[in-house]
């Protein structure tokens, strides 16, 4: 909802949660400094709003064996929306990508991939991103170190 206003309350209860998806409503409220009842009701609106889209567990890639990290610029073959859609749905089910910006400048799309090693990211841009009809051109950038990383939103 676009007309959802956060108050300062609302941001501490953002943040908390952001932290500790899994604290319960009295743990909110001793975080906070509101009640129970209060906490139980901003984070109903704050889910209802849809600011609040859901809570997940954070895995540790390396230890779900997914520790390589890569960003895939792409350009696609034509500007059109059919090419769009056909690329949109290509990277849809592709599992190892995690994210797809649009961008300006020089390419059209940015990826966000992590997979088990090397062959496995080669796998997937040979095998199905280079023979994909919507794909021109495809460059990849591996991550050496990751020197800080949140999905945390500054509220």
């Amino acid at each position: 909802m676009s007309n959802f206003l956060l108050d300062r309350q609302d941001r501490s209860i953002l943040r908390a949660l952001q932290e500790h998806g899994r604290l319960s409503n009295n743990e909110l409220a001793d975080r906070t400094g509101l009640s129970a009842s209060q906490c139980s009701r901003r984070r109903t609106a704050l889910e209802d709003s849809g600011c609040i889209r859901g809570y997940h567990a954070r895995l540790d890639r390396v230890l779900t064996q997914q520790s390589l990290i890569s960003y895939i610029s792409v350009i696609l073959e034509t500007h059109t929306a059919d090419n769009a859609q056909s690329f949109n749905a290509l990277v849809k089910d592709l599992d190892m990508v995690m994210e797809v910006h649009a961008m300006t400048g020089e390419m059209d799309y940015m990826l966000k991939v992590v997979s088990a090693d090397l062959k496995s990211l080669s796998r997937l841009i040979n095998q199905e991103m280079l023979p994909h009809r919507s794909i021109r051109q495809v460059k990849t950038a591996i991550v050496l170190e990751t020197f800080k990383e949140t999905s945390a939103i500054p509220v």
